[in-house]
């Protein structure tokens, strides 16, 4: 186990499967010392955790819970082409979609549930850049999906 993953479990959390595409892509790819993913959705044992938008049907708190989940599916992705995730040199860049009310403006703060984790899980290999973007609708009515790119060592 990698020490990624120890600090994980020290959370009560693990790697999950690869969440299954929603359509005709690949969970990652590799390109050179970088590994980008799909936008990873709140999938949890093969479903969505919620579905609607944040500041109607779902709470702030539980949208931040549903990117923590998308975090974890990415770490998943991430694994699945590196195999160790001590691998990882560097979170890069995430970027949050939340679909949200059109008065709902906490984008960032339902953001910090992906960001938080990789700084606990990679420390400050974690520590990245990130855009929190306000969108009408998400895949399946998902409130949240988080995609990242991420540096492997050499």
């Amino acid at each position: 186990m990698s020490a990624a993953e120890d600090r994980l479990a020290a959370l009560g959390l693990s790697v999950p499967e690869v969440a299954k595409p929603v359509a005709a892509y690949v969970p990652a790819v590799v390109s050179g010392d970088h590994v980008f993913t799909s936008g990873q959705l709140p999938m949890k044992n093969g479903e969505l955790m919620l579905t609607g938008k944040v500041g109607g049907e779902v709470s702030p708190e539980e949208a931040k819970a549903c990117a923590q989940q998308c975090a974890l599916n990415a770490i998943a992705a991430v694994k699945s082409m590196v195999g160790d995730l001590d691998q990882v040199a560097q979170i890069v860049k995430v970027v949050v979609f939340v679909a949200s009310t059109p008065d709902f403006t906490g984008q960032p703060q339902v953001a910090n549930g992906a960001s938080e984790l990789f700084g606990e899980v990679f420390g400050d290999a974690g520590v990245h850049a990130r855009s929190a973007v306000g969108v009408p609708v998400l895949p399946l009515d998902s409130p949240v999906e988080v995609e990242i790119v991420v540096r492997i060592a050499s």
